[in-house]
Order: C-alpha cells, then structure tokens, then sequence
C-alpha cells in the first residue's frame, strides 16, 4: 500500500517500484488522501479557465489514466486539499481542509483501508512530509497512526476486522547522492546537467537526510514511471527539466528507489534490496 496525499504524488515517488513489484505478482493499492482540488496548473499547456475551473474532476481523470498506466489499484479517502500556504506569515489554512482535521479523523479511512486491502508493507512520507506541505506531514501522520492502529481490535470499531501491516517505509526521493552521479556522467559525456541549479537551492534548504536503507533496482521501469508522471497533464510539463536526463543515464547513474524502513515487525538485515525482506518468510512460515 502507497499512501500519498495528492494525485501525481504517487508517480512522482516510488512508481518504478510499484511496478516492478505489480510484474511480480504483488496486488498494490495506491491511497490518496485528497482530491489535489487546490492544487495549481503547473503545465502551461493546460493553464485554462475550463480547467481552472474544474480542477478537481480533471485530477480525478488524470489519476485513472495513471493508475492504468502503473497497473495499480487506487482509491482516495475523500478529504479536500489544503492548499500550500504562501506569505510571510503564513495565512491560516482553509476551514475543513485535510491538514487541519483531528488526527482520528483524518486517520480513520486509512484504518478502513488498511483493514480491508490488509498489505504487509506501507510505503508514506516522513515527518516532514518529503517538503513541508501541509497534506504530506498530515499524511505521514495518518500513516504512522494506521500502521500502529490497524491491529488494534480497541481502536477505530467500525472499520473492520483488525490487520497489522509488517513494515513500514518513508520515501528518500531526492538522495543528493543520486543527483550527484547523474551529475558525473553527465560531464563525463560533455552534457550540462539540468540539476545543477536546483542542487544548489537544496543545499540552503534543512530538509532531513533519511539514512537510505532500501534500494530497490527498477531502472527498467523508469519509462512506465515518466508516462504515468505525464498523464498528470495539469501538474507535471513534458518539456520541463525532470525529463532532461535521458533514461540511460538515469539507469547508469542510480537504476533505484530509495527508501528509510521506519517500523518492521519481521527480522531484517539492512541495507535491503527489497521491501518484503522478512516478509516473505515470515508469510510462508
């Protein structure tokens, strides 16, 4: 189970691994917490008013294009994004929105879903929510509390037979060692690379450095991962600067997702290449 907060989110983190692991024969069910309704145009291409207008049902068809396109399951819990406050100060979030709802509240779809579709692994964001949008730390809250909650026969009645999912993953998705060997090999071949200035924005920036204790090898699948980031058509440009890197490179410079493993009720020895580590032999056991 992916737990994410907007649609787009999920092709933006962790797709090559969901598919990678739909090839082998794992049933995965993507979880978006909000409807994206506030979310802005970001490809300029499909800035217009009937658009704007109806960004909510437009997002919604575009996560139907991509869940088809990764071969996932998806479903979303229901509650309105919040927005990214902008201004200093920041002005107070919207009444209702997601991130201003009490945590067993907002928590208490995810139980739902995490007693009916019963994964044994959970893949969210960190604490600060990957960067601190407001729907992504509320959504690793709701995540922490769901993996922690789920089993608990006392907690949340009414949502389902009790199920304790097995381990627990945040995602690492911008590891600066990645972007740094995409980096080397593109000089080495006489290419600028389009990261070097966002690199350096991110080194002024005090997000959390995730020890990465997971990777798993999905460079084949990187190309279904950009056409699902592409059907996002109102939030993802085809021209912009993620898809500069040609996949080659990409798959010579670091062929893998990152990930920190957080909570794991099953014996494992890190680092992991593999998200069932320790779950597939304590399911067959």
């Amino acid at each position: 189970m992916a737990v994410h907060a907007h649609p787009d989110d999920e092709s933006s983190k962790g797709a090559a691994t969901m598919v990678r692991y739909v090839n082998e024969g794992a049933d995965v069910l993507v979880v978006t917490l909000t409807g994206g309704e506030r979310g802005s145009i970001l490809n300029p291409a499909m800035d217009r008013p009937e658009i704007r207008e109806n960004i909510g049902e437009v997002r919604r068809k575009e996560m139907e294009q991509a869940r088809q396109i990764l071969g996932v399951r998806q479903e979303f819990s229901g509650f309105i994004d919040s927005g990214l406050p902008e201004g200093d100060p920041l002005p107070p979030l919207p009444e209702g929105c997601f991130a201003v709802q009490p945590l067993e509240v907002a928590a208490e779809p995810l139980v739902r879903s995490v007693r009916e579709f019963r994964p044994h692994v959970i893949i969210t964001y960190d604490e600060q929510g990957g960067y601190p949008h407001p729907d992504h730390i509320m959504c690793h809250k709701v995540s922490v509390e769901a993996f922690e909650a789920a089993g608990d026969p006392d907690r949340y009645p009414g949502t389902g037979k009790p199920w304790q999912p097995l381990k627990l993953y945040y995602h690492v998705s911008f590891p600066r060692q990645r972007f740094e060997r995409i980096a080397e090999i593109m000089a080495e071949r006489g290419l600028t690379n389009p990261f070097a200035e966002w690199i350096e924005r991110m080194k002024d920036r005090n997000f959390p450095q995730w020890e990465i204790t997971t990777q798993v090898e999905c460079g084949e699948h990187f190309e279904t991962r950009d056409r699902a980031l592409i059907a996002h058509a109102t939030q993802i440009d085809p021209n912009g600067f993620w898809f500069a890197v040609p996949l080659d490179i990409q798959r010579e410079a670091w062929p893998y997702e990152d990930y920190h493993l957080a909570r794991s009720l099953v014996d494992t020895e890190l680092p992991e290449d593999d998200l069932f580590a320790g779950v597939r032999e304590t399911v067959r056991t």
